[in-house]
């Protein structure tokens, strides 16, 4: 079965927005979220290292199974919220972890790669531009709701949640992994600022020329950078979440927290590649970025997890069920 493509009604993406468009997107954070986000969505499987193999379905069935432990699979229909490129449902549905899917964001650009994505790994999957606080599916239609690295750009987390929680049928539940933490977006962000500045400036030096990006291109990554500090609302504490998410109603309400030591190698890594041309960066480096998360990821699951308020770490994830079963 093959991905349907939106109704026509859908506006269409807006790649390459303007500077007057950016400018305006500054004092209104929805507009914000559509430029920048639209601006990312080709290149945002490359630039954040996503496939849809072995190596990203293992990493995503884990997030989940790390949130919610071992569920009956698969559910029968699942939603994304938020869904960027499909990321996170079309590798846990490839997983076993759901036989059918919709996707929804607020950016028409992800929307069209993430069915783009379905579409060619024959996964049926449908999709539509929208707002995460109005979800424009009916009552009771999900058995499970999942989201990466979503909640944090939505205005009103309480209300995503409600309705989360109403387009869930009863006894469904709902996943969101990758979430800034307060205290694990401080140092993620110091790092990645210092790794930017020190990268820019020591390929100017002339016989490093060959390994900076033209300007055009790192102009257009500080615009990028700009809508982002925009489009990036919140920050949770893994209690606070909670908190929440019991507030919108949700039962079996529990957050968890993971990356520490991986997230001081994550982000200078991951900034060091948006700064330097990609063809520099070959099988030895993609080798070490991965193979060094992947240690320190056994580190912080091993070890440091037992010793570390999960407030320190660097990603937050919720889940909760809908009441009523």
């Amino acid at each position: 079965m093959t991905a349907s493509r939106t109704d026509g009604v859908d506006p269409a993406p807006n790649p390459h927005a303007t500077a007057e468009e950016v400018a305006a997107a500054l004092e209104d954070t929805k507009l914000a979220q559509v430029l920048y986000h639209d601006w990312e969505a080709e290149t945002y499987d490359e630039k954040w290292s996503i496939s849809y193999d072995e190596r990203c379905i293992d990493y995503a069935k884990g997030r989940f199974v790390a949130a919610a432990g071992d569920q009956p699979l698969p559910y029968e229909r699942a939603l994304e919220l938020g869904c960027g490129t499909g990321f996170f449902l079309l590798n846990l549905m490839q997983g076993g972890v759901a036989k059918t899917g919709s996707v929804t964001d607020l950016s028409p650009g992800m929307v069209k790669v993430a069915l783009r994505n379905a579409e060619n790994l024959g996964l049926d999957v449908d999709g539509r531009v929208a707002d995460a606080e109005t979800i424009p599916y009916d009552d009771d239609t999900f058995d499970l709701v999942v989201g990466h690295a979503v909640l944090h750009h939505i205005p009103d987390v309480e209300q995503s949640l409600r309705e989360v929680l109403r387009v869930l049928k009863p006894g469904g539940r709902f996943v969101f992994a990758g979430e800034p933490s307060t205290i694990g977006n401080f140092y993620a962000r110091m790092l990645g600022r210092v790794t930017w500045e020190a990268t820019t400036n020591i390929t100017k030096l002339p016989f490093l020329r060959d390994w900076r990006r033209p300007q055009t291109e790192l102009d257009e990554s500080s615009r990028a950078a700009a809508l982002e500090a925009v489009v990036d609302l919140h920050t949770f504490d893994p209690s606070d979440l909670e908190k929440l998410a019991s507030s919108a109603g949700a039962v079996e309400v529990k957050a968890s927290s993971e990356e520490f030591a991986a997230a001081l190698l994550g982000w200078p890594v991951r900034t060091f590649e948006a700064a330097v041309p990609q063809e520099k960066l070959g099988w030895n480096w993609a080798k070490f970025a991965f193979g060094g998360w992947k240690a320190l990821s056994w580190v912080d699951e091993n070890i440091l997890e037992h010793v570390v308020p999960r407030s320190f770490f660097y990603n937050v994830m919720i889940t909760g069920v809908k009441p009523g079963k």
